[in-house]
């Protein structure tokens, strides 16, 4: 590989004061690169590395769906039992009738919340940006999208959650983040262990990864999360990873490195083993959306990206890098992981910067690789 373009444009991000550093992971055709620089809090001298630490934010999600896969394999549960078996504060959910209007006016659910819609973030709540009485409801709770999980315990977070109605019938839109996390309230609760014996058992174990936990294994290599301000880049008061969390959340909690989440990302690229199999791979990398649906989140999908079971799924070639069948997700901590079948190629980007906005993410790092294949 000739990678010396993405490294300029990486380095003069760091060079610009755009970003602290980056650490970036790249195998193409079976051969594997990695690129540093910067350093892992702004204005400091210890160096970013192969083995620095990120709090992984929404690349969390497609671990998730793998997650999640792996105990359907495992005979746990089926992607389409009604939820209420283990979450039964979601048993009976109530739906607005207007997802603007009051959060009284509601009816019931014409039909049960499944597993498989907290997989295609279907189930009717999710993350709501248009100040709406369910906006503000949600924001009061402490139950909405972040760059990390919720400070609270899962049985806190979800009785908070069932007090505010779905905005939408379960299975009918699309909406973002609190079904992962969710997710893994299920799954701890349907197994009667921890999210984190789970990851272990199911994800890192199978793959040899040892820097892959909802806490950061050694401290002393976990990068800042910076903000960018109109003095540069400021660190954020990022929730302590050093100490276990409340809540070990599938949407927002990994932390992890880049060779690690290059690993998982290869293996599902590769057919899935050592931890699925290739039609659960299929399954979870499959556009799980109908064309309604799709299109109700335009605001938030990208142009020619769909989603399948926790995990972004590009399904038209609207970008050089947006190969139909590319799968993977960006998070809000500046982070970014890909894998791209048809292209033999798998990447990853952190870079310890949140996102601005929706024009502030990763596509110079994607041009800039892909113009190099």
């Amino acid at each position: 590989m000739r990678l010396a373009p993405v490294r300029d444009l990486l380095q003069r991000q760091v060079d610009e004061g755009l970003l602290p550093g980056f650490v970036a992971a790249v195998r193409h055709r079976g051969t594997t690169e990695v690129l540093c620089g910067g350093t892992t809090t702004a204005g400091d001298v210890q160096p970013m590395g192969p083995d620095t630490l990120f709090r992984m934010s929404s690349v969390t999600k497609p671990v998730a769906g793998a997650l999640t896969l792996a105990l359907r394999e495992d005979g746990v549960l089926g992607l389409d039992d009604p939820v209420g078996e283990w979450l039964p504060e979601l048993a009976a959910p109530r739906v607005l009738r207007d997802r603007t209007g009051p959060l009284a006016d509601t009816v019931p659910a014409e039909r049960p919340i499944t597993v498989r819609h907290l997989l295609t973030s279907t189930p009717g709540f999710g993350g709501v940006w248009d100040g709406s009485p369910l906006a503000r409801a949600i924001d009061e709770r402490g139950i909405g999208p972040g760059p990390w999980p919720p400070a609270l315990t899962p049985d806190e977070y979800l009785r908070r959650l069932a007090e505010v109605p779905l905005a939408a019938q379960p299975g009918e839109v699309w909406l973002y983040h609190l079904p992962a996390d969710v997710l893994g309230v299920l799954l701890a609760r349907a197994t009667g262990r921890p999210v984190a014996a789970l990851l272990a058992e199911r994800v890192t174990g199978p793959l040899g990864l040892t820097d892959t936990a909802f806490t950061a294994v050694d401290p002393a290599r976990l990068a800042t999360v910076h903000a960018t301000t109109p003095d540069g880049l400021v660190p954020v008061d990022a929730p302590d990873a050093t100490v276990p969390p409340a809540f070990e959340g599938l949407a927002a909690g990994l932390v992890s490195t880049a060779p690690d989440v290059l690993t998982v990302l290869a293996a599902l690229a590769d057919g899935g083993a050592p931890l699925l199999s290739p039609a659960s791979v299929a399954a979870l990398t499959a556009d799980a959306l109908t064309p309604a649906q799709r299109a109700g989140a335009a605001d938030f999908l990208e142009p020619g990206v769909s989603w399948g079971l926790q995990t972004g799924v590009c399904v038209e070639q609207t970008e050089p890098w947006c190969t139909p069948g590319r799968f993977g997700w960006d998070g809000g901590t500046g982070t970014s992981a890909w894998a791209d079948p048809a292209r033999e190629m798998v990447a990853v980007l952190l870079t310890g910067r949140l996102m601005g906005g929706p024009d502030d993410g990763p596509q110079e790092f994607w041009r800039t690789l892909y113009a190099c294949l």
